[in-house]
């Protein structure tokens, strides 16, 4: 199985440019070029959130012009500058909004069993996992034991010793309600995130948690609690998390811009 995962797309509406100088709609266009020339290619992409910039209906258009590319099947998920009712207007065919109100459901990537959890919370740049939302992750978990379980979500549930985004990640007591549910369920091999623009992983619940970087503009790596708010145009990339029996999940980070490569030695 090889799922890849892009995040933090930004989409604003055409003809804009995202903060006034970034122009996320060219850069995703490049990642689904890399994406769709991939060999082998993946199963399916997932998309872990902030896919458009300010939740606008004609961005979720924008946006979708662009996932219709794509190669293979792909799957949805809203981070905190994403609208559930924007998204559901545009992506209303979508099987990722079958469920209730909430953005989340189950599917299935060849072995593995992918698990999308919702972490909006409308009107903060936090995230959010209320009981509801555990209750659902709990009974899914139960459902697949037996099987390999990659969860999905946008906020990460861990500190990245980013100051400005730690303010603003998973809140702590929905983090430690997480952290317990996944301890009893072994099978869990990854959680991955977006939100933190940038490639992040972690020890988190008996598993691995790892943060995807953007397809576009990178947070400023400040190790400092009182670092200022900060994007950098490091080099946009994206994830593929690779399963084979013999050796459990496997991640790579991939540049979307591969240097003129592959070269021999």
């Amino acid at each position: 199985m090889l799922l890849a995962q892009i995040s933090d797309l930004h989409i604003t509406p055409p003809g804009t440019l995202a903060y006034g100088r970034v122009d996320t709609a060219a850069f995703l266009a490049r990642a689904i070029d890399a994406l769709n020339a991939l060999d082998p290619r993946p199963d399916a992409v997932l998309v872990t959130g902030d896919l458009v910039d300010a939740g606008g209906i004609d961005e979720y258009r924008h946006l979708r012009s662009f996932l219709d590319r794509l190669h293979m099947p792909w799957r949805l998920l809203v981070g905190n500058h994403d609208d559930r009712d924007h998204f559901r207007a545009v992506f209303a065919d979508r099987p990722e909004l079958a469920g209730d109100s909430f953005v989340q459901y189950a599917f299935d990537a060849g072995a593995v069993r992918v698990i999308a959890l919702d972490t909006l919370d409308p009107g903060s740049g936090a995230g959010r996992l209320c009981a509801a939302r555990l209750a659902w992750l709990e009974a899914e978990l139960e459902a697949c034991r037996d099987r390999p379980v990659l969860i999905g979500m946008h906020h990460p549930p861990i500190r990245c010793g980013i100051g400005f985004m730690d303010d603003i990640r998973l809140a702590p007591e929905d983090s430690r309600a997480l952290d317990a549910l996944v301890r009893r369920h072994p099978n869990v091999e990854r959680i991955v995130c977006g939100h933190v623009h940038r490639a992040i992983s972690s020890r988190f619940g008996g598993t691995v948690v790892w943060c995807a970087p953007s397809t576009a503009h990178q947070v400023a790596l400040q190790l400092k609690p009182d670092g200022p708010e900060a994007l950098v145009m490091e080099p946009p990339a994206f994830g593929l998390h690779l399963w084979q029996a013999d050796t459990g999940l496997i991640t790579h980070c991939v540049s979307v811009d591969q240097g003129g490569g592959p070269q021999p030695f």
